[in-house]
């Protein structure tokens, strides 16, 4: 069982920790807020992703097989929030929240954030069909739960990057060109997607 629950882990750590949409909006808030105000968008996302993981572990792939219009409309308001997304990154004047009193991305923002994210569905649908495609519901619940924890770990590791390059950003012409990298990287993913 530990070397299941060790794949289990590296899968989630792979899928968590690379770059994707939630993770660029946690450097960005981290860059922009701090840690500590970056912390609810980390908990909503966290939270959104594992109970997308967890629903479609009880099935919820099998709804979007039955409409694949579905598919196609989760899609579509993906690429409309990354898009969104690089917007607001691209007109940012580019001022820092020294104080930290700032307020990041909610969690709610998170969490909408991973049922509009491809690259959840994705690791959700991929993950489950490997460690739980029989329907275990112990198993579903126990990838779940390492997921929570490594999903976490990953986006606040992005949060703390972003608030470790603040020292970086005080110019806010610096700020600006960061945000707007950002946007390039937002909306190169959108344009992925568009095209898929």
């Amino acid at each position: 069982m530990l070397n299941l629950y060790l794949s289990m882990a590296a899968f989630a750590l792979a899928a968590s920790i690379s770059p994707g949409p939630v993770n660029i909006v946690a450097l960005r808030s981290g860059t922009q807020y701090g840690f500590r105000a970056s912390l609810a968008h980390v908990s909503g996302a966290t939270i959104g992703f594992t109970v997308l993981l967890f629903l479609t572990g009880l099935g919820l792939h099998e709804l979007l097989n039955i409409m694949p219009a579905l598919t196609q409309i989760i899609q579509w308001a993906g690429v409309a929030f990354l898009l969104f997304l690089a917007y607001k990154l691209a007109v940012d004047d580019g001022q820092l929240q020294i104080d930290e009193q700032g307020k990041g991305p909610s969690a709610w923002y998170g969490a909408l954030m991973q049922w509009l994210n491809p690259k959840a569905w994705l690791a959700s649908i991929a993950g489950m069909g490997a460690y739980a495609a029989n329907g275990d519901t112990t198993m579903i619940w126990h990838f779940t739960i390492i997921y929570f924890f490594v999903c976490y770990a990953s986006i606040a590791a992005w949060a703390y990057a972003g608030t470790a390059l603040r020292q970086l950003f005080r110019r806010p012409a610096l700020m600006r060109a960061f945000n707007r990298s950002l946007a390039v990287m937002l909306l190169i993913s959108a344009v992925y997607l568009m095209l898929t």
